[in-house]
């Protein structure tokens, strides 16, 4: 995982901790974090395909997270997440994700997660179709 450089595909989404997202140390709690990766992950997913009933049915579910916390967040901060994608193989995805502080660029969090695409109906992994895996990982 390199936390330290996004390439230019990046997907960039903004938003705001909130109240809720803090803990009882007042700064946002992992659980916050690892909810963050998920919601740019969707949001980057619904960029590229927003939904669509010709759309097949097929859901992106979390193998596995690796999360490192660099930096703690506070009630309040703005900050950005950029997302992108860094491989794709059969069923799976390896998506990587930097969440920083928008006031001062500070890496607050990187995240590397393994994502598996599953056929709705059936709930068995599905091979990531040729079109799909060239968008997520552009030239």
């Amino acid at each position: 995982m390199d936390p330290l450089s996004a390439p230019a595909h990046a997907f960039s989404h903004h938003f705001t901790v909130e109240a809720s997202d803090i803990d009882q140390l007042g700064h946002a709690n992992n659980v916050a974090y690892v909810r963050w990766v998920q919601d740019v992950a969707a949001a980057h997913w619904h960029y590229l395909y927003p939904p669509s009933p010709a759309q097949p049915p097929q859901v992106w579910v979390v193998q596995e997270h690796l999360v490192r916390y660099h930096r703690s967040a506070y009630a309040g901060d703005e900050l950005r997440a950029l997302t992108w994608v860094a491989d794709v193989n059969g069923a799976r995805s390896k998506r990587l994700t930097r969440i920083e502080r928008v006031a001062d660029g500070q890496l607050l969090c990187a995240a590397e997660t393994q994502w598996v695409l599953l056929d709705a109906g059936s709930g068995r992994p599905v091979r990531v179709p040729a079109e799909v895996a060239g968008r997520l990982l552009p030239a």
